[in-house]
């Protein structure tokens, strides 16, 4: 862990917070954090700072001094055509340290049905996953996720709802060209969708809906990856280009 975090109520009147369980190990045993001695500490969706610790317990006691602004929420949001279980469990640590602001689960024509059965998709399996990627990243938004069966219902009737959003980009393996440069025109508060189909990409009526509803597609090129690397690769790329433009608008206005 990177960062500790804490839930709103751990946090007393005080600034002071218990810990006990697994963080209260990592921080005797793997950071190895001495009485008087400061580790990073956040609360979920609310704000960043340092904690100096108190005693070692147990439970281990800390002294919480957070900064005034709470993170920005990442400037992406993700549809994602669900994957294997066994994909989807390994991807929500790595989807929150990458930085979603909100996770559309979706069903698809190359999406097994049996998929969303699994306990992957249970709230508490979810939260698990996306805290242990907001720890690695030092971050505490947590995103939004919601699981959707019908497809075509949520680009036809839902995903305006999640909006506004400056560009939709569809992922398909072998897209002609990436269209990412136009997010670099955007103002800061305008949001991006990614969506990211299955592994073998998505079908020719589901690309033609996609663009029906403002969808551009883009590619990392010519090999056909997994959704993890594809995810990876993708949120990488959008998040680069947020970065340069983020800078080069600060250049223009020092």
């Amino acid at each position: 862990m990177n960062l500790i975090l804490l839930e709103s109520d751990e946090v007393q009147a005080d600034g002071t917070a218990l810990l006990s369980g697994h963080r209260a190990r990592h921080i005797r045993e793997v950071l190895k954090t001495a009485p008087g001695e400061e580790i990073q500490m956040g609360v979920i969706d609310g704000l960043l700072g340092i904690a100096t610790v108190l005693d070692e317990g147990p439970p281990l006691r800390v002294q919480c001094r957070f900064n005034p602004d709470i993170p920005p929420l990442p400037c992406v949001d993700l549809l994602l055509a669900m994957p294997r279980p066994k994909v989807m469990n390994r991807l929500w640590p790595v989807l929150a340290s990458l930085g979603v602001g909100r996770i559309l689960i979706s069903n698809a024509w190359k999406t097994e049905r049996h998929y969303f059965d699994t306990h992957i998709l249970r709230p508490d399996h979810i939260r698990k996953g996306l805290i242990e990627g907001l720890q690695q990243a030092r971050d505490t938004r947590l995103p939004k996720v919601s699981v959707h069966r019908q497809f075509k219902k949520l680009v036809e009737d839902d995903l305006d709802a999640f909006g506004p959003y400056a560009a939709r980009f569809a992922a398909h393996p072998g897209a002609q060209g990436c269209a990412l440069t136009p997010v670099a025109e955007r103002l800061p508060d305008e949001r991006v969708l990614l969506a990211v189909g299955p592994e073998g990409g998505w079908t020719p009526f589901e690309l033609d809906l996609l663009a029906a509803h403002g969808f551009t597609t883009l590619s990392w090129g010519p090999r056909t990856l997994r959704t993890d690397t594809a995810c990876s690769v993708l949120l990488g790329l959008i998040h680069a280009v947020e970065s340069s433009r983020v800078a080069l608008r600060m250049g223009r206005d020092v």
